[in-house]
């Protein structure tokens, strides 16, 4: 019977479903017909296999050739089938070996040449292989990513020729290493070129500790984008599951991540659409918050953005994940970031500058600062004001400063003591979690019920100012929560304290 079956996988979101490649050849005039809900990419791969083939010094059968795509309701698309397409009609004729196909995977683009191409999701498709049980074959060019999974058999096939002598067991390829990639620490800015700001500098040390969102007000040139751009100095690296959760958003994007373990760190210019900071298209890819995943997500003049663009941010903060949804089907991205964004307190940015008049009038100011809903900003752990530096601070030495590397010592020590109690940051506590790890006396009880009531702050910001709070209290080394902690977090709030 001239039928062969080979396996591949499909792209779906960070997933990668079975695909079955049946080939079936039959007599009758010679055609070539793919079905299985192939999109049009898919559909021209009949051309590629063809003069790959060809090139590669097989015979192309002249009879009716028959591909499916199974399952059937599963959309396909992009190049990743034509490697499967071509072994499976080279199995079907006959020239190849037919008996050991189910023990393999393939992933793969063919050139006209029999070359064959990377792929994207490489990651996504080892991982469930590694689960199945079965070998991979893929790029050479994807091959250091797919053995990011840690287990399992990946071969790398630089042409389809190659890969046939190996499937005849007369040139054996050879299987990739699962390397341990060193964690090689990526030189960010030092914290120590940021002279004065000592409350922004403790907020920002919070901030790490924590995983806490945090916006800088002020007016321009006080430092609020270097201190930002300072905040992946001063954060862990990656660990091993991170890293590969990371990797595997990656894979999925047409920009993979060099260094493993280092955490994204995403900065859009605020023309940026909606669908560019949460993913989509018609064939859904990850956006800015997806690619920002155990990493920062740094909005630089966030009232510039588009208000409808920043709404989309509220459901992520939330869940730690983005759904997009389309007609026939519904994606899944992690998309679990920190938020770090400056702005300026008014259009002309010197409303409340004790050195240059603010040119704004209030009404102009009410619209400026509107652009940022009640809603999003209160999901906003610490919204701190970035005062104008004494002309004097400017000549301070560096070396009289802290550096990253010492308030890094801090921040991993205060990051594992959180680990190690709650297996998670204090900024993903859950609201259950926050009865147990946040128990407060009656007296702070009460104090932080009337400065909830007296700024009239809603229950999520009690719930952030709490956790915030807890973050502190870690810091300083101390298990009980204490009035300090709870004041000193309160004092976070400063865009909400200026609107009451």
């Amino acid at each position: 019977m001239s039928l062969a079956i080979v396996y591949a996988r499909a792209k779906l979101g960070i997933d990668a479903p079975l695909v079955t490649v049946e080939v079936h050849l039959s007599n009758g005039l010679p055609a070539f017909n793919i079905v299985g809900l192939p999109e049009t990419a898919v559909k021209e791969s009949k051309d590629r296999v063809r003069s790959a083939i060809i090139n590669s010094h097989f015979e192309f059968p002249s009879r009716r050739i028959t591909i499916n795509l199974a399952p059937a309701d599963l959309p396909k698309e992009g190049g990743r089938f034509d490697l499967s397409i071509a072994l499976g009609i080279l199995a079907a004729s006959k020239q190849i070996p037919v008996e050991t196909l189910d023990q393999y995977e393939f992933l793969g683009e063919l050139a006209l040449t029999g070359a064959i191409r990377p792929v994207q999701g490489s990651l996504p498709a080892a991982i469930k292989c590694v689960e199945a049980g079965r070998a991979l074959v893929i790029p050479v060019e994807n091959g250091s990513e797919a053995t990011l999974c840690g287990s399992g058999t990946v071969l790398c096939a630089r042409n389809l020729l190659q890969l046939c002598a190996h499937l005849h067991q007369r040139e054996c390829l050879s299987a990739e290493k699962f390397g341990s990639f060193k964690n090689i620490r990526s030189k960010y800015p030092d914290l120590n070129e940021v002279r004065g700001q000592l409350q922004a500098k403790r907020a920002l040390e919070i901030s790490a500790s924590g995983g806490h969102n945090i916006l800088f007000c002020g007016p321009p040139g006080t430092g609020k984008t270097m201190l930002a751009s300072r905040l992946p100095g001063i954060l862990p690296p990656l660990t091993q599951q991170e890293m590969l959760e990371v990797a595997t958003v990656h894979s999925l994007s047409n920009t993979p991540s060099q260094n493993f373990f280092q955490r994204p760190f995403r900065n859009p210019h605020h023309t940026a659409s909606a669908v560019a900071l949460v993913g989509g298209g018609s064939h859904p890819k990850p956006g800015e918050i997806s690619l920002a995943h155990h990493g920062i997500l740094f909005l630089d003049e966030l009232p510039e953005f588009q208000r409808q663009v920043l709404e989309v941010l509220r459901e992520p903060l939330e869940s730690g994940e983005i759904m997009i949804s389309r007609a026939t089907q519904q994606v899944r991205f992690p998309a679990s970031f920190q938020l770090v964004a400056a702005m300026n307190p008014c259009p002309c940015g010197y409303y409340g500058d004790d050195k240059r008049a603010c040119r704004c009038t209030p009404d102009r100011i009410r619209r400026y600062r509107d652009k940022i809903s009640g809603p999003l900003l209160d999901r906003i752990d610490m919204q701190l004001n970035v005062g104008r530096l004494p002309a004097n601070l400017l000549r301070e030495r560096s070396n009289n400063i802290e550096t990253s590397g010492q308030v890094l010592e801090r921040v991993t020590r205060t990051r594992a003591k959180q680990l190690g109690r709650g297996g998670k940051t204090n900024a993903a506590l859950s609201v259950k979690e926050l009865e147990i790890f946040c128990i407060l006396d009656s007296d702070n009880h009460n104090l932080l019920e009337k400065t909830v009531n007296r700024l009239d702050l809603s229950p999520r910001a009690y719930h952030r100012i709490l956790r915030v709070a807890r973050t502190i209290a870690d810091m300083e080394e101390q298990d009980a929560i204490t009035s300090k902690h709870l004041m000193e977090a309160t004092g976070y709030r400063t865009l909400e304290r200026q609107n009451t």
